[in-house]
């Protein structure tokens, strides 16, 4: 378990460094990440290179009793390479090519960025490969962005050439006859824009330029990951922080990285935590395996709409939310801010005098209360029979078709996560590819594009679990073409039932059935059922449409087949909350699953467990205090007192507890996935 901060030293005289390091070990920091914006101070001039500074940097932060991880610097490049090599600039939609002193603003495509890169990354591998205070590597920082300029147009067009091998295969598998779009050169194949104002690219182009924009980037950190691994120790892993789920694949770029990790900020307001939670978890799904929160922040942001700071309490309540999760490590970004630069407003722990913040304080007591319970929590992790089924390229697919203005591939994972959340219920987020053995629930909320080989696997898991689809699902081939099926497509058969029509909701409808009353809402599907097969149940009606839009009165809202000791669920509509909070328990229930009723306005619950052991980690995100009723006896996590009864939670309060468990109790992980 660790617990630090990013820190520049290159801000900073020499002298000033050994206070900062003390005032992070008087905090209780154990890490510290440096380097990842400091590529002038490294090489100032081309192949003229000064690391000398940061190896007295690593060294010192040694000698105070603190782990480091590097950065490389590639997310800002010095002005004497954007000026010799203006080429490596990216170039916008709409053809403007980027100038220099922002970061993140070069082409990472370009051959010639990815020598300059793979230079100074194997400068910094040969000092640090083998420094026994380097425990991993950050690749660059925070990375989205693409180029539109000729260079990458035609890497675009030699992709699609490999992926589709023929000009004939490409355009009958888009179906490009469609407004005479079909291509009889390569060359011919146009970048997707979305930025001018004028009609949307056709959708396969469009999806396959959002598969390709990962790959560049895949590309891009082998790059750099060959040149650290020629050079560093074994025992050093890399990582990449993302920042969100949705700009790139960022399950596929995980596969070249040992580790996942993830910055995760509230902006303005105050900690949302279903919303926070989820991309947590989807940080966690990412490598199956528990993650670093590489950057959070210390009281407020400068880029939110009102930059508000984080009440007191709420801080310290983020990182435990973020260790309830799965993270392993969570490091603020920043120590303290530059004196010049676009981040001067940003929060930090210290102040520009180089003293203590407030907020300090409250980050000092997270690390008294770090050091206390590191040893309850290292080698944990949180447990689920709950998983949650995302991928990019679906959710690239719906978004780039909504239909519906609302209608959101991020909200539909959400609809989900948010009920079993409230429910205290710990929740997996996984590739469609992923192992299923060991769940009992999973759903897929966005599962768009489908092709035989997955749509044969979950068959074969709903014989065994529950398997429940939203609506949209199954539609579409991985070219974004029409599937010649009614939906669910491929799993029709399995469901026994069909979508007839869909309709867009612009208001509201009626939605009634063992759920209770409620609405249905964006999206409606009439569904209907398929005449059953011989010694075979047929699907039931779980709830039906009312009134409120003519076609769909009176028709099947969401339906069920059981098969095997598995079964398929599919709704065809997006309920209100309050009826998804009652089919969340529904599918619970149905699945063998313990149904926790849902928990109080403003208590979290997280859980993670390990060998004979679990720990309960209890949130207040509400101001005012929490009576929280234990059924059983735990023991305080810091002073290893028994806890019954009712515990009172004060507003904005942490409480992590623990209870010995045997190894057949379920909470156990009886290791379904990959590691």
């Amino acid at each position: 378990m660790y617990l630090g901060s990013s820190w520049y030293p290159e801000h900073w005289p020499e002298a000033r460094w050994a206070r900062d390091l003390a005032l992070m070990r008087e905090a209780g920091f154990t890490v510290v990440r440096v380097g990842e914006f400091a590529w002038s101070t490294l090489e100032p001039r081309e192949n003229v290179f000064e690391l000398d500074w940061l190896e007295r940097a690593v060294d010192l932060a040694q000698a105070y009793g603190l782990e480091v991880v590097i950065g490389t610097p590639t997310s800002t490049p010095p002005a004497w390479l954007t000026h010799a090599y203006p080429e490596v600039l990216l170039v916008s939609e709409s053809g403007v090519r980027a100038s220099h002193g922002r970061r993140g603003h070069c082409n990472p495509g370009s051959p010639t960025y990815h020598r300059l890169c793979r230079t100074v990354v194997s400068k910094l591998a040969e000092r640090f490969g083998a420094h026994p205070a380097v425990i991993g590597w950050q690749l660059d920082n925070e990375c989205w962005a693409i180029s539109y300029d000729a260079g990458t147009q035609e890497q675009f067009q030699d992709w699609l050439r490999e992926r589709y091998l023929s000009l004939e295969q490409l355009n009958a598998r888009w179906v490009t006859a469609y407004w005479s779009q079909t291509y009889t050169e390569w060359a011919q194949i146009p970048l997707p824009k979305r930025a001018t104002g004028e009609e949307p690219q056709h959708p396969s182009l469009d999806l396959e330029w959002q598969r390709f924009r990962t790959e560049v980037y895949r590309g891009y950190f082998l790059g750099q990951i060959d040149a650290l691994r020629e050079h560093a120790g074994k025992r050093q892993w890399i990582t990449h922080n993302y920042f969100d789920i949705g700009t790139l694949d960022r399950q596929q770029l995980s596969e070249v990285l040992d580790l996942a990790s993830y910055d995760a900020y509230v902006g303005g307001g105050h900690l949302r935590p279903w919303k926070t939670g989820l991309e947590l978890d989807f940080a966690r799904g990412l490598k199956r395996k528990n993650f670093w929160l590489m950057e959070t922040q210390p009281g407020h942001v400068n880029w939110a709409g009102v930059n508000t700071d984080l009440e007191p309490g709420e801080v310290r309540s983020l990182c435990w939310h973020a260790v309830g999760h799965g993270a392993d490590a969570v490091l603020f970004w920043q120590w303290r801010s530059a004196l010049g630069g676009q981040e001067q407003y940003h929060g930090c722990l210290l102040a520009p005098d180089g003293e203590p913040r407030p907020i300090y304080a409250e980050v000092a007591e997270l690390g008294r209360e770090w050091a206390a319970l590191s040893p309850l929590l290292e080698n944990s992790e949180p447990h689920s029979e709950v998983a949650i089924l995302d991928c990019a390229q679906d959710r690239w697919a719906l978004d780039l078709q909504r239909h519906h203005q609302d209608y959101s591939a991020v909200h539909n994972l959400s609809a989900f996560y948010t009920p079993l959340r409230q429910r205290g219920l710990n929740v997996d987020i996984v590739s469609p590819n992923a192992p299923l053995e060991g769940y009992k629930l999973v759903i897929a909320p966005n599962l768009h594009l489908l092709e035989q080989k997955l749509a044969e696997r979950l068959r074969s898991y709903a014989l065994q679990g529950h398997l429940v689809l939203g609506p949209r699902v199954g539609v579409k081939t991985p070219d974004n073409a029409w599937w010649p099926l009614r939906g669910p497509g491929l799993l029709a058969p399995a469901l026994g039932a069909h979508v007839e029509e869909c309709y867009v909701l612009p208001n509201s409808v009626a939605l009634e059935g063992v759920w209770g009353q409620g609405e249905a809402r964006l999206w409606g599907e009439w569904l209907e059922l398929d005449s059953p097969e011989a010694h075979s149940p047929q699907a039931e009606v779980l709830a039906r449409y009312g009134t409120g839009h003519g076609w769909l009165e009176g028709k099947a809202a969401a339906v069920s087949r059981p098969q095997g000791v598995g079964r398929l669920t599919l709704l065809g509509t997006w309920p209100d909350a309050g009826t998804m909070q009652n089919a969340v328990g529904w599918m619970l229930g149905v699945s063998g699953l313990e149904v926790p009723s849902p928990l109080p306005e403003g208590l979290e619950l997280c859980r993670r467990t390990k060998p004979g052991l679990e720990l309960l980690i209890m949130l207040n995100h509400s101001p005012e205090p929490l009576e929280v009723p234990l059924p059983e006896v735990w023991k305080d996590g810091v002073s290893g007192q028994d806890t019954s009864g009712t515990l009172v939670l004060p507003g904005r309060g942490v409480q992590v507890l623990s209870r010995a468990i045997s190894t057949d109790s379920g909470m156990e992980r009886t290791e379904p996935h990959e590691r």
